[in-house]
């Protein structure tokens, strides 16, 4: 048997939680389907070899590493293992591509494809002068220096610790990068940086470079695949395999009522009040509602032992995050260990869910941190001036306009803003450093906003581990007693009725059910300010978010 993977439309992790978007998802395999194939298949011995394409730009750094460990595990149980491109980029960058395809013992490239090895650029547009044009300006105040999230509104360019937070995202990871295509290509660390110099490369250019081992189109690398493990091996896809094998599994198995497990929890989008919402087309984001009733499930039912709680999160708002951070505290306080898995990204608010657990393992991608608070608010007074518009209010209490776009903060109201924002800094350190067990001081240092990859946040401390979900899980299973082969089961399991139904109490497992959401509005994160938030271009679901797009591709 010739197992297939198909990387190029990208790998899910969460399971769909609505039928529109299960069906949606269903040609889609799940990460942890995956890796748990790729486990099983270690021991069969019917599989010889792993074939799978590779390319596009839809799976985020930490995964791919996540996906190498696995396809690493694999090729060390002696099978063949072969990746091949079409392209690695065509006209567009293809670093990760071919990042993942480094971990396979062949790499082959279409004739007339390309590799998009080009290094990592962080760029930002800033529009404090186009807005000064226009009469528009914008008041923000943040904790601390590298809480970047406004400054593309009120800077022309890097600030000095924006510019160094940035430089070593950059430089760690193509470090990463750096080092496994020394690794695995036969180059020294100092060649394979050269060649991010030298990209991007045609096909031809990328073999005489080693860079790829063969030119070739799909059916000749199919052929010369065949040719090695024998003319009349089936293909299957990893997919397929894992679902057969795990459907035998369940049904030798009888049904234990009393089986001990590890629940799987997962936190996935920007992080808001009320309930998760997953739109049909994908996203969504994580309500504390939602999440709050999943851990709450786990704590009270005498089955689960321990929780791995799997976060992908830019963050959102400081009250839903901390709502989440109280019921990881109320677990470990009854006895069961809380491992958090850490994806492509748990910043701000992400990691403030994370910090309570046990333990925090991150890939070295990973994008973490973010230990920052922001507020501000546009000022449309002068660009209203300019087209004759003039305003008038009638209010009761004395910063009743505080808010308001058509007016600066006055100093009084910036005294309250200052004050609200040393509050929740101060609390959000102050956890983080019991959590990670550290000063509150040296907390301060690593926190003031700043972004990390997790390979650096390890050495620092915000990051216990490294590895991918399945370190977590044994690790899980370790602290809570467990066999090795003790279950994962995704928590809390609902029926497509649970979706439907209205849930009988804020403690009953449908509670945990998200919604299906088709509008793209903004959360009350900002509470008032959220329409202010959009028109000013700031992270919609509240102030302990990252800003833009943060995947490194």
């Amino acid at each position: 048997m010739i197992l297939e993977l198909d990387l190029t439309e990208g790998v899910p992790e969460a399971p769909a939680t609505d039928p529109l978007s299960a069906v949606m998802s269903i040609r889609k395999i799940r990460l942890p389907d995956m890796i748990e194939g790729l486990r099983r298949a270690r021991e069969d011995d019917r599989v010889r070899a792993l074939v799978a394409k590779v390319g596009g730009g839809r799976i985020g750094l930490a995964r791919m590493q996540e996906i190498r460990e696995a396809v690493a595990e694999f090729r060390g149980s002696g099978k063949l293992t072969v990746a091949w491109a079409e392209t690695f980029g065509e006209f567009t960058h293809g670093n990760l591509p071919y990042y993942l395809a480094t971990a396979f013992d062949r790499i082959y490239l279409q004739p007339s494809g390309t590799l998009g090895l080009t290094g990592v650029a962080v760029e930002q547009l800033f529009l404090h002068d186009a807005l000064a044009k226009v009469g528009v300006g914008f008041q923000s105040a943040k904790r601390y220096e590298y809480k970047t999230a406004a400054d593309n509104l009120t800077e022309r360019g890097f600030t000095g610790p924006a510019r160094e937070a940035a430089e070593r995202l950059a430089v760690s990871v193509v470090e990463q990068m750096s080092a496994a295509i020394a690794e695995r290509r036969g180059k020294t660390a100092e060649e394979a940086r050269a060649l991010l110099d030298r990209g991007p490369f045609l096909a031809t250019d990328a073999l005489a470079e080693g860079l790829v081992d063969e030119l070739g189109y799909r059916d000749e690398v199919y052929q010369a695949v065949r040719k090695e493990v024998g003319q009349g091996a089936s293909l299957q896809y990893v997919g397929r395999y894992q679902r057969v094998h795990a459907l035998a599994q369940r049904a030798r198995r009888l049904p234990n009522p009393r089986e001990r497990i590890v629940a799987v929890i997962y936190a996935s989008g920007p992080i808001r009040q009320g309930r998760s919402s997953r739109g049909p087309l994908g996203g969504g984001a994580m309500g504390s509602d939602t999440v709050a009733a999943a851990l709450r499930s786990a704590r009270s039912d005498e089955r689960v032992r321990a929780v791995l709680l799997r976060v992908n999160s830019p963050g959102g708002s400081a009250v839903a995050s901390d709502t989440i951070w109280r019921e990881v505290v109320r677990i470990r306080a009854a006895g069961k260990p809380v491992v958090v898995s850490m994806s492509d990204v748990a910043a701000s608010g992400g990691y403030y869910i994370s910090m309570a657990a046990d333990v925090i393992v991150a890939q070295p991608g990973t994008l973490t941190g973010s230990i920052g608070v922001i507020m501000g608010k546009p000022v449309f007074e002068e660009a209203l001036n300019r087209i004759g518009i003039t305003t008038d209010s009638v209010a009761e209490g004395a910063r009743a306009r505080m808010l308001a776009p058509t007016h600066p903060f006055t100093q009084d109201e910036w005294d309250r803003i200052n004050a609200w924002l040393d509050v929740v800094y101060q609390e959000f350190i102050t956890k983080a450093a019991e959590g990670r067990r550290m000063p509150v001081e040296r907390m301060h240092e690593l926190a003031r906003g700043r972004v990390w990859t997790g390979a650096d946040a390890a050495g620092n401390g915000l990051v216990d581990e490294l590895g991918g979900m399945a370190a977590a899980a044994e690790i899980a299973r370790r602290r809570a007693g467990l066999p090795a082969d003790a279950p994962l089961r995704i928590w809390p399991r609902l029926t497509p009725l649970d979706q439907l139904r209205p849930p009988e109490s804020s403690e009953a497992r449908p509670a945990a059910a998200a919604a299906l959401d088709f509008g793209l509005g903004f959360a009350d994160g900002w509470g008032p300010a959220w329409r202010l938030a959009a028109w000013a271009g700031l992270p919609p679901y509240g102030p302990l978010m990252l800003p833009g797009s943060w995947i490194i591709s």
